[in-house]
């Protein structure tokens, strides 16, 4: 597994926790984020991780801003990605076995460093239900 991770500037002292979790547990990643504390736009960031997915680069992605909103909002807009903005380990699990979310979003300053590991955790080792009900929904959301 490759997970693809960024971030804007909110979210970058988080984005280092994660690495962290990532580095220790052999999980490889490539890092698409802000590698500064200056003010940046996290639109470009959303796109750098969807695109390493669309491409197949990557297998999940991880996105942070403050909220967790705006990278959300940006990454759904791309075809094929499904992200999810997750505060608690069990919308991590759940958005992983029903919805087949390939990307984690998080807001840095909503939730602390431990709970974000762990919902990274929750979601990277969470898997597709593969039921009928739920391949169902996930193609009516890809239709245009």
């Amino acid at each position: 597994m490759v997970v693809a991770i960024g971030n804007d500037h909110t979210g970058y002292e988080l984005k280092l926790e994660i690495i962290k979790y990532l580095e220790k547990n052999n999980i490889e990643y490539k890092d698409f984020g802000c590698g500064k504390l200056k003010t940046s736009d996290y639109p470009i960031y959303a796109k750098a991780v969807g695109r390493a997915i669309q491409k197949k680069e990557c297998d999940l992605g991880i996105l942070i801003c403050g909220t967790g909103i705006g990278v959300s909002i940006a990454a759904n807009k791309m075809k094929g990605i499904r992200a999810a903005l997750c505060h608690d380990c069990f919308s991590a699990e759940a958005t992983r076995e029903h919805n087949n979310a390939n990307v984690l979003a998080l807001g840095a300053r909503v939730v602390g460093p431990g709970l974000a590991v762990k919902i990274v955790d929750t979601f990277l080792n969470s898997r597709f239900s593969e039921e009928e009900r739920h391949k169902r929904r996930i193609q009516m959301l890809e239709e245009e």
